[in-house]
C-alpha cells in the first residue's frame, strides 16, 4: 500500500496520455476540483472537495483539468488486490 498527497495547480495529463497502473487506486479530492476521464466513459467526471473514486488496476484514466483558481489537493491510496493462495485462503 502507498499513500500520497498530490497538489495540482492547473495541471492536466498530456494529450493522448493515459494512466494505467498495476495497482488499484482510491482517490479523493480534499480541496479544489478536477475533471477525471475514464477511457470507457463518454463524460468527464467532475470531482469537488469530498468526492472520491476507486480506480481498479489497469483502468485507463487521465486528468482532463484541475482548478486554476485554487490548488487541488488529492489523497491517493494505491493498493494491490488480495489474491487467493493455492489452499483457497485469502
Amino acid at each position: 500500500m502507498r499513500i500520497e498527497r498530490i497538489i495540482s495547480t492547473g495541471q492536466a495529463s498530456p494529450p493522448g496520455f493515459w494512466y494505467s497502473q498495476p495497482q488499484s487506486e482510491w482517490v479523493t479530492v480534499l480541496q479544489g476540483s478536477a475533471g477525471l476521464k475514464f477511457e470507457n466513459e463518454k463524460e468527464v467526471r467532475v470531482m469537488n472537495a469530498g468526492d472520491f473514486v476507486n480506480i481498479p488496476a489497469l483502468c485507463r484514466h487521465r486528468v482532463e483539468w484541475t482548478s486554476t483558481e485554487e490548488p487541488t489537493i488529492w489523497l491517493a491510496i494505491y493498493y494491490a488486490e488480495e489474491t487467493q493462495d493455492k489452499a483457497g485462503e485469502v
